[in-house]
């Protein structure tokens, strides 16, 4: 059932993301094709206008071109329009018709040309049938306008078109007809329709384009946003920001470049406002890891990877503070559970002695013997318990109590033992190895003295602190240890019980003087050992 559940939200989730892609790239495809055809339209439209108007006025100047050609051209004389009345010297009429055949073919955007001689009888027309007819149509008035030539829509025999005309002068100035250059607007409409064709096909070109680039936009921005809408992905940022800033640990992010993208308020705080802030760089040379100096922080370092090629690196600041104070909880912890299985053993011991004695019908002795173990218990714990307040080493005293009692020593805490951590700030941790180390030293020296089982074996304990000072003793009643092994008994290694032993007591040393404390041994051959380990504020 539980999987079902599972596998079906995991079905709903793809289903969202699955709707929210569709939909943001349908949105931004949707926004594209309008932008695109509105503005292609818009200058595809222009365009034609444009290109319209320009090409009206190449047309224009064409026809004008080509009429005032004809009406300057030298085989139009006074003699050659006479022609067109007398019908004489038909030589001369047949080279105009030839000249201006040629010409009319050499032109491809001319459909008509006509020689109007001043009595209005066609001395030319691209249609020989009208030569030698009388014109009848628009007579065009050269002195009102001040033009020799000009260009205006008419209707003519081929219909609606656009002619120009152009004035025919004698060498002497006299007005002696004119030449109309036609267009068919057929024509026209026809070229104008082929050049808004090929505007359209541009214009589509131009859709079909932006469309391709709109999707590969709309891919692009859906692929960086992972798939969610923007006003989602900001609502995930804002959380995912303030989720960064709530946190107790510092984040610092930078990029491939060891650029610093992101400073939480925690990190910006533990290093006392960062001179270097976004935008800086804080990794070595070349970019391995970000290089921060300081003594009370942590740092875990997490490469940012995408495609198995690292983009950046992420670290994260630890307040040593806090972890060292958990750490001293962890180890207080643990020691209790020592402790606790070290007590564990002992009472089963004390169990069996009780159960021998009430099978052996000894109620009495076994209700006393339960009563002073008990007495005894209760009285050693609670004396460790008022005298130190530090619950690692409380727990580690505990446990070695109940470590001598199954070795046969005495373990006695020395009257007016007192230990605060607020008396001299020391870490637990250190305390703890310091004690632990010593008071197996102790027991060990003792175990070797095997000599005299009557002889009691005896640690005495004592832990003293008052404000920028702490003491700490042991005296134990082992074999003792010799002048020449006494001046060595520090030294890293060194050892006279085998190869592989000697580091505890270099560690202690290194330890203590490592938090400014110093450590002295005293000791006398088949009398004991004292250890005496002293801090002191300075």
């Amino acid at each position: 059932m539980l999987v079902l559940m599972i596998q079906r939200k995991n079905n709903e989730t793809n289903g969202k993301s699955r709707i929210t892609l569709n939909s943001i790239q349908q949105k931004i495809f949707r926004t594209q094709l309008t932008l695109i055809i509105t503005l292609a339209v818009f200058l595809g439209g222009v365009g034609i206008l444009i290109n319209l108007h320009f090409e009206t006025q190449k047309r224009d100047q064409n026809l004008q071109n080509v009429a005032e050609t004809i009406a300057h051209s030298p085989i139009l004389t006074e003699k050659q329009i006479g022609l067109a009345v007398r019908l004489e010297e038909q030589s001369d009429s047949a080279m105009l018709m030839e000249y201006l055949d040629s010409l009319k073919d050499s032109l491809a955007d001319i459909d008509v040309i006509s020689v109007i001689g001043s009595d209005d009888v066609r001395l030319y027309h691209s249609n020989h049938e009208l030569i030698g007819t009388v014109y009848d149509g628009t007579i065009p008035e050269f002195e009102q306008d001040s033009k020799e030539y000009y260009a205006t829509y008419d209707t003519g025999p081929s219909g609606t078109q656009r002619r120009a005309y152009a004035a025919i002068y004698d060498e002497e100035g006299n007005y002696i007809g004119f030449v109309i250059a036609i267009m068919l607007m057929q024509n026209i409409y026809r070229e104008s329709l082929q050049t808004a064709f090929i505007f359209i096909l541009i214009m589509i070109a131009a859709i079909l384009m932006e469309l391709l680039i709109s999707a590969e936009l709309s891919g692009t921005i859906k692929k960086s946003l992972l798939g969610y809408e923007p006003d989602v992905f900001s609502a995930m940022y804002k959380v995912r920001d303030n989720i960064l800033e709530s946190l107790d640990e510092g984040i610092i992010a930078v990029d491939s470049e060891g650029v610093v993208q992101f400073v939480n308020q925690a990190a910006d705080t533990m290093l006392n406002h960062m001179e270097k802030g976004l935008g800086s760089k804080i990794v070595g040379e070349p970019f391995d890891s970000i290089q921060i100096e300081s003594e009370t922080i942590w740092i875990d370092l997490a490469p940012i990877k995408e495609n198995d090629t690292t983009i950046g690196e992420v670290a994260i600041l630890h307040d040593r503070a806090e972890y060292t104070k958990l750490m001293e909880d962890l180890t207080g912890t643990r020691y209790l559970v020592d402790s606790m299985r070290a007590n564990n053993h002992d009472f089963t011991n004390k169990l069996h002695v009780i159960l021998g004695l009430i099978q052996m019908e000894m109620y009495d002795e076994a209700t006393s013997y339960i009563e002073n173990i008990t007495i005894v218990q209760r009285a050693t714990i609670s004396k460790i318990m008022n005298a130190v307040n530090e619950p690692a080493i409380a727990a580690l005293l505990i446990g070695k109590t109940a470590r001598a009692s199954e070795l046969n020593v005495k373990f006695v805490l020395r009257e007016g033992c007192y230990y605060s951590n607020t008396d001299m700030n020391l870490p637990s941790q250190v305390l703890v190895t310091v004690i632990g180390n010593l008071i197996d030293n102790a027991f060990e020296a003792m175990n070797e003295k095997n000599d005299s089982y009557d002889v009691q074996k005896e640690l005495l304990f004592g832990i003293y602190s008052r404000p920028g000072a702490v003491l700490i003793t042991t005296d134990d009643t082992g074999m003792g240890i010799s002048e020449k092994d006494l001046e060595h008994v520090f030294e890293n290694g060194y050892s006279t019980k085998g190869e592989g032993r000697g580091t505890g007591l270099y560690q202690v040393k290194t330890m203590v003087e490592g938090l400014g404390g110093t450590i002295t041994v005293e000791s006398q051959v088949g009398i004991g050992t004292s250890f005496s380990v002293s801090f002191t504020k300075k």
